[in-house]
């Protein structure tokens, strides 16, 4: 959840959480900065008061939502999913300690005046595609996708939360709520069949559109009237709305927009894969966006057994850069403490003018000195054939990573030193 301005001092305790000021206040419920008294953690806390599921009209479905919410807690860990800590439900309260996540939510950025830049845009479409691709893996379906339920951290990343209203496919909590906010039901779910990924792919082209162009695809003043445009109205491309936006992004935000589940993209893999090629349109050649650094990565079969968490560390740990053709990346007897990863390009491995090997996509190089742990003298040079995608990895950011992902690189790294050998073992058997 977002801090915000809101400034009231309380002296006030919930549980093992020391309550410090109110962060906002719904219909159901109010979140509160809170610290754990146990760690001195910073916490959003979401609290539900008695009257709220005592609401003789809506009260089994808060309480449904409630129990949804809290069925997550110690689940859905994603670098782009609001982490839920702990759940506690009574009788007739209860409270959700939550994340806290300080960049307010995507509705600050959905008016004219505060549109975020284009490619921050399908950045932050592409990471809520990952993160609901592994949301759906884990049996859930959000059912409220907009822009108030979407956090921003940090630059175009982003944290998915309030999953209250989300369809458990594996559990047996009973859905009494049929839709979310109406602007963002897709048609299917206004017909009353039942929601699928398909129909948060849908709520997210919406908030994709709406963040492009500061208007949403379809307006009314009174539902039945947007329910009728939402059955059978096509949208407005969104770059007739706006004149710097590149008519080829239209396609891929208006795909996610079909009347039908069936027209939308087959996976929210394939829906990633076209937000991260439109961000080509509108970034300078030599930058590197978050997108096209986690799929060089995940991609490669070296890498298989990090998850996308794991994945995403990896991105943000490296220092990402592009080499020309020619242009020699590391120097025979240079020192240095980093390896390389091969993104897209290929080189050649040289010592002592003697050419040694041919690099292609993902591969690594100088994985030696790294391995070995000392500052000494690369073995050889390390050049440039085509123009290269690179991504540098020294120890002291391998180091902030999680254990596990450490681990896993390691392993990595090593099957990759014996692949080499192997090889090698293999070119002096043939007398090469």
């Amino acid at each position: 959840m977002s801090e915000s301005t809101f400034e009231l001092d309380l002296s006030l305790q919930v549980g093992k959480y020391d309550v410090e000021k109110l962060l906002g206040k719904g219909a159901t419920g109010t979140v509160y900065l809170a610290v754990d008294t146990f760690n001195g953690q910073k916490v959003a806390l979401k609290t539900i008061e008695p009257e709220v599921f005592r609401d003789p009209e809506f009260g089994s479905i808060y309480r449904s939502q409630f129990r949804n919410e809290a069925s997550l807690a110690g689940k859905l860990k994603h670098p782009h999913i609001a982490h839920i800590l702990e759940a506690v439900m009574q009788e007739d309260s209860g409270y959700i300690a939550m994340e806290l996540v300080t960049g307010g939510d995507l509705s600050q950025h959905v008016s004219p005046e505060t549109l975020l830049p284009i490619a921050d845009v399908l950045q932050i479409g592409f990471k809520c595609c990952m993160a609901l691709d592994f949301a759906f893996k884990e049996g859930i379906v959000h059912r409220d996708i907009k822009p108030a339920n979407i956090m921003l951290s940090e630059g175009s990343d982003v944290k998915i939360a309030d999953f209250g209203s989300a369809v458990l496919r594996r559990s047996q909590v009973v859905q009494t709520a049929t839709m979310g906010s109406p602007y963002y039901v897709p048609p299917e779910q206004i017909e009353g069949e039942k929601p699928t990924f398909h129909s948060d792919m849908y709520s997210l082209g919406v908030v994709l559109y709406e963040l492009l162009v500061g208007r949403r695809p379809f307006v009314a003043t009174r539902l039945n009237e947007l329910v009728a445009k939402i059955l059978h109205e096509v949208p407005v491309p969104p770059s007739v709305l706006r004149e710097d936006l590149p008519a080829k992004i239209d396609g891929v935000v208006l795909r996610a927009l079909a009347k039908k589940p069936a027209e939308r993209y087959e996976t929210w893999t394939a829906f990633a894969h076209d937000l991260s090629a439109a961000v080509r349109y509108v970034l300078p050649a030599d930058e590197i966006p978050d997108s096209e650094r986690f799929l060089s990565l995940k991609r490669v079969a070296m890498f298989a057994g990090l998850d996308d968490a794991e994945i995403w560390e990896l991105a943000k740990a490296a220092r990402w850069s592009r080499a020309h053709k020619g242009e020699a990346v590391i120097r025979e007897n240079d020192s240095g403490t980093s390896f390389f990863f091969l993104a897209e390009g290929e080189g050649k491995v040289v010592a002592k003018g003697r050419l040694l090997a041919l690099l292609n996509p993902g591969e690594c190089f100088g994985e030696m000195a790294y391995i070995r742990g000392g500052d000494e003298p690369r073995q050889a040079t390390v050049e440039a054939t085509t123009d290269m995608l690179l991504a540098e990895f020294e120890p002291q950011a391998l180091a902030m990573m999680s254990m596990g992902a450490q681990l896993q690189l390691m392993r990595a790294l090593v099957r990759n030193v014996v692949d080499r050998l192997v090889y090698a073992n293999r070119r002096i058997g043939r007398g090469a």
